[in-house]
């Protein structure tokens, strides 16, 4: 396969009500797009988020990062999936967010070529099941308790069953208090609490008994990416499991928080590992290991990155720990027909077509495109 033009279009999408997380308020996501063309005129296309706090790259940066990739990668002869890595990492070290976005629409170009769906071409000889079904992880981060409670009993009656509780913005009492009433109330669903690195020990173990005493499910990273021993120490003191996001960045990582006893679990993100061949790859070892795993969008991605993550999810087949697609706390995605849950759930039926299944509408790539940062093109 040889690409023969691209475009990259940076963008910012408004959320539908703010989301505040430990260290940040998002009111509006800021994600790369970028449509490859090969030869024969197919369209593929990925997206990369902006996520200084966890990849330390801005829109800006991904934006210049995946225009030297594409400038250096125009026109080679890309024989099979397995070579894309390698062509990369040739021509540029680390930036997994750049490489995922182009590793993505890499990939949707190959499913498209052999005409099957990308999860089929990911899982390899593995079997897919086609009655397959990734349950979404639906997160509760408004902060106010009453509502937190209206809203996850709204979405229990159309089927979600696993709920994210974000901690960590500055009121412990108040989180202590929803990680106890919201686990009760949801008791027997999967109930995590989020930190997003931003609590100190003390606080951490305030909000982990208060999990362990009322059935929350699992803590994700309670601790900045430095304390490996705390984190090992919280689920020793505790037994409660623990989900590594921000501290993982490789699958060096996994492996390392694993054999420390500081991670159970991981929640796995394509802008992280750097695309989704190394997702898939990551999941494995975290099988292989007996880790539960969370696959995620950065709030807040669009249905493209939403159905490449997804894809992975049906690759992989074991997916304990739920699905945080973040596409549906945009006010409005940049797909004419987005990816959404059906009965608290992605069906595997959702994503049939050849590829990754979806592509955004002209209209709402112009509508949302960046005021500072052009749309760039690049031809052979």
């Amino acid at each position: 396969m040889q690409i023969r033009s691209a475009q990259l279009y940076p963008l910012e999408l408004p959320m539908i009500k703010p989301i505040k997380m430990a260290g940040e308020t998002i009111t509006h996501a800021q994600t790369l797009l970028i449509r490859l063309i090969d030869e024969d005129g197919r369209e593929g296309w990925g997206e990369a988020s902006a996520a200084p706090l966890m990849t330390g790259e801005t829109l800006g940066s991904i934006a210049a990062s995946t225009e030297y990739l594409t400038s250096k990668l125009l026109g080679k002869e890309i024989a099979n999936p397995d070579a894309i890595q390698s062509l990369q990492d040739q021509v540029l070290y680390s930036n997994a967010s750049a490489k995922s976005c182009y590793e993505t629409a890499l990939m949707d170009l190959f499913a498209q070529r052999q005409g099957v769906p990308l999860y089929q071409l990911l899982a390899g000889d593995q079997v897919v099941d086609s009655n397959g079904r990734l349950e979404m992880l639906h997160m509760l981060a408004s902060g106010n308790l009453e509502a937190e409670l209206e809203e996850a009993n709204q979405l229990r009656q159309l089927g979600y069953r696993q709920w994210k509780i974000k901690v960590g913005t500055g009121n412990l009492a108040n989180d202590v208090l929803r990680v106890r009433e919201l686990s009760k109330a949801l008791r027997g669903d999967v109930v995590s609490a989020d930190a997003n690195q931003g609590l100190t020990i003390e606080e951490a173990l305030a909000i982990a008994y208060a999990g362990v005493e009322s059935g929350l499910s699992f803590f994700e990273q309670p601790y900045p990416s430095s304390m490996i021993d705390a984190a090992s120490t919280l689920h020793h003191e505790t037994r409660l499991p623990l989900c590594a996001d921000e501290s993982i960045q490789s699958l060096e990582d996994i492996i390392e928080l694993h054999e420390k006893g500081a991670a159970q679990g991981v929640s796995l993100k394509l802008i992280k590992l750097g695309g989704t061949q190394a997702m898939v790859r990551a999941g494995r070892e975290c099988l292989r290991r007996g880790m539960n795993i969370n696959l995620a969008c950065k709030v807040a991605e669009t249905s493209i990155s939403a159905a490449a993550t997804a894809h992975v999810g049906f690759a992989l087949g074991e997916i304990a720990w739920g699905y945080s697609m973040s596409n549906r706390y945009l006010a409005k995605d940049i797909c004419e027909n987005p990816l959404a849950p059906i009965g608290g759930a992605i069906l595997i039926e959702q994503l049939s077509k050849p590829g990754l299944g979806y592509a955004p509408e002209a209209k709402h790539l112009a509508e949302f495109a960046s005021k500072t940062l052009p749309v760039r093109e690049f031809n052979i």
